[in-house]
């Protein structure tokens, strides 16, 4: 099977504004392009990538259920985006009131913040 990259996630909310605030204020994502479907959302970029899409979790799911696909629980735990610039992604998490749990892994030269989602996404972000 010829995979070659993870390309989005899909995160279902109750409330898109809120969501897409913390995602393009928060962490900084920017708005892209997005095709009309048939369910409103948004799909969030990094470098030009729409790499985290946003919809209504109603109205995908019955547009999902219109394709066979049933709704489901979650079993993911997190997902983790690579970062730079610890201290000031440190400081802009807490000016936006978002609380973070830190995590320094020496022997991996590497800083993590964990935040999470409007939705209880849990988000890793990574700094070497």
């Amino acid at each position: 099977m010829p995979l070659r990259r993870l390309d989005h996630l899909l995160v279902l909310t109750d409330d898109l504004e809120a969501t897409r605030r913390f995602y393009c204020d928060v962490l900084g994502f920017e708005p892209g392009e997005r095709p009309p479907l048939e369910f409103p959302g948004h799909w969030l970029c990094l470098d030009g990538e729409p790499c985290v899409h946003i919809a209504e979790r109603a109205a995908y799911e019955a547009h999902a259920a219109t394709l066979g696909l049933p709704a489901q629980e979650a079993a993911v735990d997190h997902v983790a985006f690579a970062a730079h610039g610890y201290d000031e992604l440190a400081a802009r998490l807490a000016a936006q009131g978002v609380e973070a749990v830190t995590n320094d892994v020496p022997a991996a030269g590497l800083r993590q913040l964990f935040v999470t989602d409007p939705n209880g996404v849990r988000i890793e972000l990574n700094v070497r």
